[in-house]
């Protein structure tokens, strides 16, 4: 059956959620996972927790689902291997490098691919499954349509998820937090901005970036027909009593393979909502009823929660049934064995029975002894026993009988397997990059911004957005500069012929930008320089080192890095850097401008005005998605530093400026002028994120 996997934010949710169901939960300890303000659990809480799920029968997955800097890579090494010691199931990875360190500590612990990898598509889950992820987490986005496609073609297992919160921005893809705050959403601390009011274009502020909470629960055997191997749940964040009546809900349709009913519908609803619940995405639909808010002083749902609390805190609804043997002979030890659905079996002996002086002990009496199971995990499924006639056996003896037994049985069902622990090869600072000055490289987002001018200026690399390759001509421009297709982030399995054939028919064309796995088999075979791009969010030195084994010639690195960050990564290929341009916020499979407009106005000016009124302007992208652009420039034309990075690229991001200024600042950062933008930021090149 399809398992259902819930949050364990804390103690107390990892009681609910397996007390009422789960098949498995996620958890995190440390700082390195995507809920860090989530209470979490210390090392031995941690040790405890896996414990007790093993022991009934639920597995555990550690979310170490962060981008994690060169500084923090030992650590997290330190707490794959303990996790890898203590039995974990598998550990859920965002970050590349974090994904070559466990293949190189602890290479017997299973990986899965989190949502933060933005896998949306076949390509890009083959991919990941080929390089060792035992299971894939699609995107949040995905019709039933496209993840059945998934499911049929890929050999690792699928994660859906199916309940609770639903971020507007393409999971790994959103940079709003960390550049209005410096909460990183890729860093476990994000400040859910999206949940503010904003006005689209000018009109009245409302809520469009505030998505109702998705709400499967009707899709379940459909789900399970499909393939889908998980079911997810979100709340690390949310309560007990929430993580306890969404997954009892979700577990009994499970079971029942049936879809809610009104009353169960009415609890989902009651136990946490916005404005109701979604299923839009699975069904292929998109637009303004996917939006919702829910009042800050919305009322708790008193009653449901404590009927939930009642319920878990008794820790009595997760029961493992045992089988219970016991063989009483005169003159012989007492021996028990027990055994559980799962194959586990042990045999214990007690103590040798007297021969009976006034009355002798009858089966009856045996078996409900062996049936008080009361306080442990277990209960008696069947008890069968054999006595002897005219023995006797104190009650103390055979409480300490069936207590070794079951003492036996947990201990087998919490053993931890065999796995390797290695040590990571030490980080060297052995490929800091040029010592001379980065060339500069530019990136367009529309076909006029493309001009003999700019190429004039002589960028290194020019990349352009692959949808509109078909409506420029680069044979002017031969020899002058290289032409880099920028694959788009977000697409459809659907998408990767049509892309193929548009990459091995432009001529001009050198180059390709890869921001997502599911790009890798899209340029197999071509002749093209393969360039990383942003939304691969390479954040360490073991990322770089990872991603030239996959075949990248150069990485253009996070720009949530602090310039010293970057100057320190070890570079074993060239590596690149935004200096200049509005920073891509928000990937939204959503359309802002259609939502909030009514009308598709892509090719005009939008604009997103937040409660301060800064003005972030909106973007079109592939499959009429919306990008949602910083309402700053970034400016570091006057700021040496990122000179002195070791970067062999600086990228000048062009995005709603005019050819004559997109000409006019690239002569600035080659020192021909002394302008300076409007409204201009240093980024996090300075400040960094949490």
């Amino acid at each position: 059956m399809t398992e259902l996997l819930a949050p364990a934010g804390s103690r107390d949710s990892l009681t609910a959620a397996v007390q009422s169901g789960a098949d498995a939960v996620y958890m995190g300890f440390g700082a390195f996972n995507a809920r860090r303000n989530a209470k979490n659990f210390s090392r031995e809480e941690f040790r405890e927790a896996v414990n007790y799920c093993h022991l009934r029968g639920v597995r555990v997955y550690l979310t170490l689902n962060t981008l994690l800097t060169d500084r923090e890579l030992p650590a997290a090494a330190d707490d794959a291997r303990f996790a890898s010691s203590i039995g974990v199931d598998a550990v859920l990875v965002q970050d590349w490098g974090v994904w070559s360190l466990l293949k190189e500590t602890v290479p017997d612990m299973p990986v899965h691919a989190s949502t933060q990898m933005s896998l949306h598509t076949l390509g890009g889950a083959n991919t990941a499954a080929r390089l060792g992820a035992e299971r894939v987490v699609l995107a949040r986005e995905l019709s039933g349509e496209e993840i059945a496609e998934i499911c049929r073609g890929c050999p690792a297992e699928i994660e859906v998820f199916v309940h609770g919160a639903l971020c507007m921005c393409y999971s790994g893809q959103c940079a709003l937090s960390a550049m209005i705050g410096g909460r990183s959403g890729n860093r476990g601390t994000c400040a859910q901005p999206c949940r503010l009011s904003y006005g689209v274009n000018g009109g009245p502020h409302g809520y469009p970036l505030s998505l109702k909470d998705a709400n499967l629960s009707a899709y379940l055997k459909e789900l399970d027909a499909m393939g889908v191997a998980c079911l997810k749940l979100e709340g690390r964040m949310k309560r007990p009593e929430y993580v306890a009546v969404v997954t009892d809900i979700y577990a009994r349709l499970l079971r029942e393979k049936r879809s809610p009913t009104a009353e169960e519908t009415r609890q989902l609803t009651e136990a946490f909502s916005r404005s109701g619940f979604t299923d839009w995405y699975y069904r292929g639909k998109k637009g303004t009823g996917m939006f919702g808010t829910r009042p800050e002083n919305a009322p708790e749902p008193k009653e449901l929660f404590a009927a939930a609390r009642a319920a878990y805190e008794k820790e009595n609804r997760r029961r493992v049934p045992a089988r219970f043997d016991c063989q009483v002979h005169a003159g012989q030890p007492a021996v028990l064995t027990a055994a559980d659905s799962d194959g586990h079996a042990v045999t214990v002996t007690g103590d040798t029975p007297e021969a009976a002086r006034s009355r002798e002990m009858t089966a009856g009496e045996l078996q409900a002894r062996l049936e008080k199971t009361g306080g442990t995990a277990f209960s008696a499924s069947l008890v069968s026993v054999s006595v002897d006639a005219g023995l006797s056996l104190s009650a103390s003896s055979v409480n300490a009988l069936r207590r070794a037994a079951l003492d036996a049985l947990a201990a087998q069902r919490t053993a931890v397997p065999a796995r390797r622990q290695l040590a990571e090869t030490p980080f060297v600072q052995t490929e800091p990059g040029p010592k001379t000055p980065p060339l500069f490289t530019c990136s367009l987002a529309a076909p006029e911004q493309l001009t003999p001018e700019l190429i004039g200026c002589g960028p290194a690399i020019v990349y352009l957005p692959l949808e509109w390759l078909a409506q420029v001509d680069l044979t002017p421009y031969a020899g002058k500069t290289r032409f880099c297709a920028v694959l788009p982030r977000i697409f459809r399995t659907a998408d990767e012929t049509a892309f193929r054939r548009q990459l091995a028919q432009t001529p001009g064309l050198s180059d390709v930008a890869l921001g997502n796995l599911g790009h890798f088999p899209l340029v197999e075979d071509l002749p093209l320089v393969r360039r990383g791009d942003l939304g691969l969010n390479i954040f360490n030195s073991r990322s770089l080192a990872f991603l030239k084994e996959l075949g990248l010639d150069s990485a253009t690195v996070s720009f949530e890095l602090r310039g010293a960050q970057i100057r320190d990564l070890n570079k074993p290929l060239p590596c690149e850097a935004v200096v200049y341009g509005r920073l891509p916020l928000m990937l939204t499979e959503n359309c802002l401008i259609r939502n909030g407009t009514g009308d598709c106005r892509c090719r005009e000016q939008n604009v997103l005005t937040d409660r301060t009124g800064a003005r972030f302007p909106l973007l079109s992208a592939y499959g009429c998605r919306t990008e949602v652009e910083n309402s700053k420039t970034l400016f570091l034309a006057d700021r040496p530093d990122y000179r002195e990075a070791g970067l062999t690229y600086a990228r000048l991001r062009f995005t709603v400026e005019s050819p004559e200024m997109c000409v006019r600042v690239f002569r600035r950062y080659l020192g021909e002028n002394h302008f300076a933008p409007d409204d201009v930021t240093r980024g996090l090149f300075y400040r960094g994120v949490d």
